[in-house]
């Protein structure tokens, strides 16, 4: 008999991974660029507002269909130069009422890529607070937008006339690997120009330089340091046991019936095979043997890299912290399916890695 981690596959497909896409880092820092990128009808550009995309209008009405395909609006590059003549240039404001801010996503099939973050007017509030956000929260689903009352008329009518908005949740399912690649790094500094307007070194307002990439702070005392994305390592482990039943467990923020895998944030000084054995303990009392790593995945909700285990677990015995874990089971594939077919359990979302470490173990799409 197999051990249940020999026949464990690293996981093919991410929907929010990035594929085929050149980012070209040692272009970010040419002032030019944007000009020059915007000046050209072979530049698409994309655009993002607080998180979320833009779609061809009508499309949106897709994103709760079992097989449908989505795409992202895109715009010639020439068409929005004439539409925000403050881009041409190096530095970009951000402040809590920003101007558009344009971000150089990368290059491929002799196109170029810039998406165009049109959230001008969201205060940082309305960004995820990260003590209120699960590593793996794959339930929740997206809010709506709220329009900003002061951004720039012409870019917000085309939006809304032309485009439906969707969330990454919504939109990776049904997109492709590139499409979904570049919206994930577009939301995901978007979401990052939207929550930091000041330098958390000593407060001064920042500007967004580098393509989009990184700000800088306006301080020259300071020396005018640049700040750049800070990213938040999460584990997430699919643990089974020697039967090779999977271990799911229901948190008490999630939805009823709503049932995962372990996960959680790494703690300071902690490395990854540490803080996957820990928050299984933490959670439900199972200690970890062997791990084995099997992908990993952006998760920008707000700024999480999730990487993924497939551990062994020493016992059976479930101890629920009662907090954080309300309840964990021990399944079998043919439990596992039978719960889902009657509805006494719900799975995670299409667009999360728990889906897809779920679908390793069970050997099939469900």
């Amino acid at each position: 008999m197999f051990a249940p981690l020999a026949l464990t596959h690293v996981l093919p497909f991410l929907p929010l991974a990035q594929d085929g896409v050149d980012y070209q880092v040692d272009r970010r820092d040419d002032p030019e660029l944007i000009r020059t990128l915007l000046s050209s009808d072979a530049t698409r550009v994309i655009l993002v507002q607080s998180g979320r995309v833009a779609i061809p209008k009508g499309q949106g009405r897709f994103v709760d269909y079992d097989v449908a395909k989505i795409r992202l609006t895109t715009l010639a590059g020439s068409y929005v130069r004439d539409l925000i003549p403050d881009s041409m240039g190096g530095d970009f404001r951000s402040s809590p009422h920003a101007q558009c801010i344009p971000i150089f996503l990368g290059t491929r099939a002799g196109h170029s890529y810039v998406a165009l973050d049109i959230s001008e007017g969201i205060i940082a509030a309305e960004v995820p607070n990260p003590r209120n956000v699960g590593a793996d929260d794959a339930f929740a689903s997206d809010g709506p937008t709220r329009a900003s009352a002061d951004a720039r008329p012409s870019i917000l009518e085309l939006a809304r006339t032309r485009c439906d908005w969707v969330g990454l949740r919504e939109f990776a399912p049904h997109a492709s690997t590139v499409e979904a690649g570049l919206a994930t790094t577009a939301a995901t500094l978007s979401m990052w120009h939207r929550a930091q307007h000041y330098c958390p070194y000593c407060g001064a307002a920042t500007t967004s330089v580098f393509s989009g990439w990184a700000q800088r702070c306006q301080n020259a005392a300071d020396d005018n340091r640049i700040i750049f994305p800070r990213i938040e390592p999460a584990v997430i482990t699919a643990i089974v046991d020697s039967q090779n039943r999977l271990l799911l467990q229901h948190n008490s923020a999630w939805k009823p019936g709503f049932y995962s895998v372990s996960a959680g944030f790494v703690e300071a000084g902690e490395n990854l095979e540490h803080a996957a054995r820990r928050e299984a303990r933490e959670e439900t009392g199972i200690e970890v043997s062997d791990l084995m790593y099997t992908g990993s995945q952006p998760w920008p909700f707000p700024s999480s890299l999730m990487m993924s285990f497939k551990g062994y677990a020493r016992d059976t015995a479930i101890h629920v912290d009662g907090k954080e874990t309300e309840s964990a089971r021990w399944v079998s594939r043919d439990e596992f399916i039978r719960a889902l077919t009657s509805g006494e359990m719900l799975a995670p979302g299409k667009a999360t890695i728990a889906r897809y470490m779920i679908e390793e173990w069970y050997g099939a799409q469900f």
